[in-house]
């Protein structure tokens, strides 16, 4: 396999040149920490931009970072924390649920798109990625959005990178807004509810003056019994209903005071604080239950979007269909489902349910074998497909970016 590594974005327009010219496509990566995800490509290059690693400009009173796309995630998130600030969104770090090293990029943060349990409040990715230059498949660098949060410029052709796996361009530099990070944060903890209770029980709490900032839940299981955490409830059997205040200390106290009498119907809720809370936070957002090294980990793993309100019901229908295990979050909107291994991964059954109420699902974990022959993310309905196809050919008519991933056709 021909690995072209490059030095700079004229590097980039050189190497994409070249691949248009002998009709080669490629596979984009930084440091290739989800290649995993997606259907599997045939290409034989790959260009890699992990090179392009320097954070340009960070601004803290303007709450804005610019970093290069090959920027390792960890060490400008410990930048900004150095600040006290973070990236609002949570982006969710993967390296648990596919068993790779943690050297994710910030490139591949917005690439994939994934946001975390403050999704529901603060937005995601895409609400942040100020700007972005990039090189399109016709060879040329461009230069979408700014660097001000309000900005007028023209399309916000940077929101459409977001969550495009590198199907349109290859981003070379992208800025990003960052905010401040809460003084203090409470976690409620509710124990034993079944999933229709908990989800009654976050929709509660969302709809509650309180401000709630993230609510998830963790359903009893067999399968997880054992399985490490960083709290005494995450290694038994018992359901666990988690809902999160932030904010400065006496407000966040009084918010969860409040909101435990307002949830007492469901049961009397434990408070948990500070650091205790955000490593809780960080094991529903990675979804370490369900990770590679551990019970579950040959198991394929599917991520579905569905109305909050209702996803108790299609969660616990399809663990009950399965025999799988779920994990709520986003208030019920967000079901991650881990199911028993199968030759298409239970897709006819997962995306029929998910459909069913107006909802997708995406595979994010399974075999090479079982990616070749499921459509891993979910196939739009033919008008909405068209119109991706012609975003898709404005930005790189001959498909030479990461062709294939999106669909088994090799077009998106």
């Amino acid at each position: 396999m021909d690995i072209l590594k490059v030095r700079d974005a004229r590097d980039v327009e050189q190497a994409v040149r070249a691949a248009i010219a002998s009709e080669q496509p490629l596979e984009i990566i930084g440091h290739g920490s989800k290649r995993q995800i997606g259907q599997p490509m045939g290409t034989n290059a790959v260009l890699d931009v992990s090179a392009l690693n320097a954070v340009t400009s960070y601004e803290p009173n303007e709450l804005i970072i610019t970093a290069e796309a090959g920027a390792p995630l960890a060490d400008v998130m410990s930048l900004i924390d150095s600040k006290g600030q973070q990236f609002a969104f949570e982006p969710m770090n993967t390296a648990a649920l596919l068993g790779t090293p943690e050297v994710g990029t910030i490139g591949g943060m917005i690439g994939a798109g994934l946001a975390g349990p403050r999704r529901i409040k603060s937005g995601g990715a895409r609400d942040h990625l100020l700007g972005a230059h990039a090189v399109s498949g016709f060879g040329d660098s461009f230069k979408t959005g700014g660097k001000v949060v309000k900005n007028v410029t023209g399309y916000d052709l940077c929101k459409l990178l977001t969550g495009s796996w590198g199907t349109l361009a290859v981003m070379t530099e992208v800025t990003l807004k960052v905010m401040p990070k809460p003084e203090s944060e409470r976690t409620l903890v509710l124990q034993g509810l079944d999933d229709v209770s908990a989800n009654k029980a976050m929709t509660a709490a969302l709809g509650s003056p309180f401000d709630v900032s993230a609510a998830a839940h963790l359903p009893s299981s067999a399968f997880r019994a054992g399985t490490e955490g960083p709290a005494e409830w995450l290694s038994h059997e018992a359901a666990i209903t988690l809902l999160r205040l932030e904010g400065i200390t006496a407000s966040a106290a009084s918010r969860a005071a409040s909101l435990v009498q307002l949830l007492a119907p469901f049961g009397a809720a434990r408070v948990v604080e500070d650091a205790a809370s955000a490593e809780l936070w960080s094991v529903i957002r990675d979804v370490r239950p369900f990770a590679a090294g551990a019970a579950l980990g040959a198991w394929p793993v599917w991520r579905i979007v569905c109305p909050p309100a209702i996803g108790g019901t299609v969660g616990q229908q399809l663990a009950r269909e399965t025999g799988g295990d779920v994990i709520y979050d986003w208030g019920g909107g967000l079901i991650w489902a881990a199911l028993p291994p199968k030759a298409d991964a239970h897709a006819a059954l997962v995306r029929e349910r998910a459909e069913a109420v107006g909802g997708h699902a995406t595979l994010i974990r399974a075999s090479d074998e079982v990616r070749r022959n499921v459509a891993v993310f979910h196939p739009q309905p033919s008008g909405i497909a068209g119109l991706s196809e012609r975003v898709r050919a404005s930005f790189d008519p001959k498909t030479i970016f990461n062709r294939g991933r999106l669909s088994r056709s090799g077009v998106p």
